[in-house]
């Protein structure tokens, strides 16, 4: 088979993508690509890897040329808080790096390229209860606009050159395994860090803040089950919304509290994050991914805050927290 490249390998989503492509599809048959990140040990260890700037064009043609690269998984990309700090950064790598994957797609002959998208393409002007599919898209931050023009931009290529790229929505994304990276929902994560090791967690939005989410292991079954769906199906590509479950700040605290009785949240709003998460939807109608290819996602919020409580202490009391095992 053709193999599969993955770029931001080494980042919140590539961490775990990888070893689930690779437990499917075969260890050397998925390239892991990184910007300047030092990899996991697993990821070493189990199969090719390599460092790639997206930006550089012609370095990633060679590396699509260099293994036969017949799908990418495109998921390098600056995120929401970091990109309000250096927008000029955020635009070179989430559109333009995109651009370069689509024209290397395209020259190569790649069959499918995934591109995820985020609810941060939505905003004000989109109704923030239930939000349809095909809803005005209104992003409030440099994040947002790019994930905007990059589905724009993955619909085009589809139409003119009949390149086949699908792409989700995510949600904010809880994982157990990457630590937090610059997201504004990655509150999330946090705090469950927090409450694990010191009993305590200062959130950086308020307690009444609502935000779709979905649990890592159902975002990595979600990219595997939309790359593997058949195209005859789709009435959509590069923008399906999903999400498993939406809460509060407080909720989550309080559902984190039955775990860790002795648990307490206290608020001090970051006013940047804070405008960047009451821009975003509080919910999300996902009926177009349920019916084109088949989401289902497994996890609630209380399934999802019991197995987190359970991998975080247990990595606790083998001393390794804040360290994956390599």
């Amino acid at each position: 088979m053709r193999r599969i490249l993955v770029t931001g390998a080494f980042g919140q989503i590539g961490s775990e993508l990888v070893p689930a492509l690779r437990s499917r599809y075969g260890c050397e048959n998925v390239v892991a690509a990184g910007h300047h990140t030092k990899p996991p040990k697993n990821l070493l260890d189990q199969g090719p890897y390599t460092f790639l700037d997206v930006r550089d064009r012609s370095s990633l043609a060679e590396l699509v040329r260099r293994y036969d690269v017949g799908v990418i998984y495109h998921l390098a990309a600056i995120l929401s808080a970091v990109g309000e700090r250096n927008p000029q950064l955020a635009w070179d790598v989430n559109v333009n790096g995109l651009y370069n994957i689509l024209e290397v797609a395209r020259e190569y002959g790649v069959e499918k390229v995934f591109h995820p998208s985020s609810i941060a393409v939505f905003g004000p002007k989109t109704p923030r209860v239930n939000t349809p599919q095909d809803s005005i898209l209104d992003p409030k931050t440099i994040y947002g606009v790019s994930k905007a023009a990059g589905e724009y931009l993955c619909d085009y290529y589809f139409t003119r050159f009949g390149l086949d790229v699908r792409g989700i929505r995510y949600p904010g994304i809880i994982s157990s395994e990457a630590l937090p990276g610059g997201g504004t929902t990655d509150y999330a994560v946090a705090m469950f860090y927090e409450a694990v090791e010191h009993g305590r967690y200062v959130c950086y939005v308020r307690e009444d803040t609502v935000l779709p989410m979905v649990y890592m292991p159902d975002a990595i079954d979600a990219a595997v089950r939309l790359m593997e769906a058949d195209l005859e199906r789709l009435k959509h590509h590069s923008n399906f919304n999903i999400s498993s479950m939406s809460f509060s700040v407080k909720e989550l605290a309080c559902e984190i509290k039955r775990h860790i009785p002795n648990f307490h949240c206290d608020y001090d709003p970051d006013p940047v994050r804070q405008r960047i998460a009451d821009s975003w939807p509080e919910s999300i109608d996902d009926t177009a991914a349920r019916e084109e290819w088949g989401w289902n996602p497994k996890y609630d919020l209380h399934g999802m805050v019991a197995d987190m409580i359970n991998k975080l202490s247990v990595r606790k009391s083998e001393g390794r927290l804040y360290n994956k095992p390599s």
